[in-house]
C-alpha cells in the first residue's frame, strides 16, 4: 500500500498542471465570468435609471410556502452544480489523453528503463495510473466545482446586498452544498466501474501501441462501428448497427465522460425510471439520489462493460511487461 501510494502521489506531481489547475483555472474563468456578468448588468441598470429598492427576502419567504421555498433550494442547487457542467468536459479530456499517454509516453522518451530497474511491478504500476483516472480526477474535479459554485452564490449575494437586497439568509438555509457534495462523491465508485472500458480501452492502446496511440484507439472502434453500419445497410448480416454504435464504440470512447449512466436511468435504460420526463423537479431529485444512481449496478451496460474494462487493464498489464521498445 505504501509503494502504491507513493506511485499515485508521483503521478500527481507529475500530471499537476491537468490534474489540479485545469479545474481551478476553469473554475476561475466561470467566476470571471459571472462577474463579467454582474458588471455588465449594474452598468445597464445604471444606465436605464432602474433603482432596486432594499428588498428583506427574510419577510418574504417567511410567507411562502413549503413547495416555493423548495423550488428555490433547488434553483440554488443549480447554481452549484453548474460550474460541474464546463470542469467536467475538461476532467473529460484530462481522463482520456492522460489514459491515452499513461504508458506510451514513457516508452517514447524511454524512461521506462529507469522505472523498470526499481522494484515497482507492472500491475502497481498500471492499476495507479488508472486509480487516477477513475477517482483521484473526479474527487478534485467534484470540489472544485462545488466551491465554485458557492463562490458564484456569495457574488451574487455580494450584488444584491449593495441594493438593499439581503440574499445571505436564504443562502444560508436554502442551498444543499454538502446534500450535493456527498452525493457526488458518493457516485464515484460507480464512475470507476461506468468508466473502466474507455480507460481500460485507452491504457490498452497506450501500452500497446509502438507510435500514434491515439489513432489507433481512434480508427478500430469506429472503424468497426462503420463496417457494422455497411453490414447493416447491406443487410448481410442481422446486426443493429444503433446498438453496437452506443455499447462498443461509445462505451470504449466516451464513458469517462462525468455522470454518462444518468441518461439512460432516467429515460428508459434502469431500473428505476419517472414517470414524467418533463417534470423538471423530479428529474433533478432523480439524479442527485444515490439509491437511484446504484440501481444502474444490475444493468447489462455496467456489468459487462466492467468485464470488458478489466480485462483490457489485464491487457495492458501483460503489455507494459514486454513492450519497452521506444
Amino acid at each position: 500500500m505504501k509503494t502504491f501510494y507513493w506511485l499515485v502521489k508521483r503521478e500527481f506531481w507529475e500530471h499537476r498542471g491537468s490534474f489540479l489547475w485545469a479545474p481551478i483555472i476553469t473554475g476561475g474563468v466561470m467566476m470571471a465570468m459571472t462577474l463579467m456578468g454582474l458588471i455588465t448588468s449594474e452598468v445597464f441598470r445604471a444606465r436605464g435609471g432602474v433603482h432596486v429598492n432594499g428588498i428583506d427576502f427574510n419577510t418574504v419567504t417567511s410567507h411562502m410556502g413549503p413547495d416555493a421555498l423548495q423550488t428555490i433550494g433547488k434553483a440554488l442547487d443549480i447554481v452549484i452544480l453548474a460550474p460541474m457542467m464546463l470542469i467536467g468536459i475538461v476532467m473529460f479530456l484530462v481522463v482520456f489523453f492522460y489514459c491515452l499517454g499513461s504508458l506510451y509516453d514513457d516508452r517514447r522518451d524511454r524512461s521506462i528503463l529507469f522505472w523498470k530497474s526499481l522494484p515497482i511491478s507492472d500491475r502497481d504500476t498500471v492499476l495507479s495510473k488508472a486509480f487516477c483516472a477513475t477517482v483521484l480526477v473526479p474527487v478534485i474535479a467534484i470540489i472544485t466545482s462545488v466551491v465554485t459554485g458557492l463562490l458564484i452564490m456569495i457574488m451574487m449575494a455580494i450584488t444584491a446586498s449593495l441594493h438593499g437586497a439581503n440574499l445571505w439568509q436564504m443562502l444560508w438555509t436554502l442551498p444543499h452544498p454538502f446534500n450535493i457534495t456527498a452525493s457526488m462523491l458518493s457516485c464515484i465508485p460507480l464512475y470507476v466501474i461506468w468508466a473502466l472500458p474507455t480507460v481500460g480501452w485507452l491504457m490498452l492502446c497506450s501500452a500497446w501501441a509502438r507510435n500514434k496511440p491515439f489513432l489507433w484507439a481512434l480508427i478500430i472502434p469506429i472503424g468497426s462501428g462503420i463496417f457494422v453500419s455497411w453490414f447493416n445497410l447491406m443487410g448481410l448480416f442481422n446486426l443493429s448497427d444503433k446498438w453496437f454504435w452506443g455499447n462498443v464504440v461509445a462505451r470504449s470512447l466516451l464513458s469517462v465522460i462525468p455522470g454518462g449512466w444518468v441518461p439512460g436511468q432516467l429515460y428508459g435504460h434502469g431500473s428505476l425510471q419517472i414517470d414524467h420526463a418533463d417534470d423538471g423537479d423530479q428529474v433533478f431529485a432523480t439524479a442527485l439520489a444515490a439509491a437511484h444512481n446504484y440501481a444502474a449496478l444490475i444493468t447489462p451496460e455496467f456489468l459487462v462493460g466492467a468485464v470488458a474494462g478489466v480485462a483490457m487493464i489485464i491487457g495492458a498489464i501483460w503489455f507494459r511487461r514486454w513492450r519497452d521498445d521506444g
